[in-house]
């Protein structure tokens, strides 16, 4: 059975949100098995089994979170070479903008010699005040539904071998 691996963080809820909606759709493949995994838990182990992975992070000062980024250090070298031509989308929640931290997990992604079978969803929740950017988020149903499909968007890809 093929899997789609989803990593990511989430300090207020809004990024979880949103993984979980492409997992939930996911998982509507009876032909693939969806591992949902918080970033400090994934490893390199995990991405070598993987078929497909989208990757889910908020924008955290016009980057990825740190917790992504250590997730993406300690898998890099372990993985590289060895990924190649292996599906991913991307999950972004941001406060204002959210293309730099797609940007970054780009670069990472044609280092390992990914293929972006969609382009990066980016959810803008418009926080700007500290209180706003610090508080619980709240994804709306029409941007949920977004996640949800390309979760089944990837998940049908890498079942199928389209991807």
């Amino acid at each position: 059975m093929k899997t789609l691996l989803i990593v990511y963080h989430s300090m207020t809820g809004g990024t979880q949100q949103m993984a979980y909606a492409a997992a939930q759709a996911a998982r509507q493949e009876p032909a693939l098995a969806t591992r949902v995994m918080h970033a400090q838990a994934a490893a390199a182990v995990d991405v070598l089994t993987a078929d497909g992975y989208l990757f889910a992070t908020p924008e955290n000062l016009a980057a990825m979170s740190g917790l992504m980024k250590d997730f993406f250090d300690r898998s890099y070298y372990a993985a590289l070479e060895r990924l190649n031509g292996r599906p991913y989308g991307t999950l972004i929640c941001a406060g204002s903008d959210g293309t730099q931290a797609a940007a970054q997990i780009e670069r990472i992604a044609t280092g390992w010699r990914l293929r972006a079978v969609a382009p990066p969803l980016i959810v803008c929740t418009h926080a700007q005040s500290s209180e706003s950017i610090l508080g619980p988020k709240k994804i709306s149903a029409e941007d949920l539904a977004r996640c949800e499909e390309l979760g089944a968007t990837l998940a049908a890809g890498i079942s199928l071998g389209i991807f």
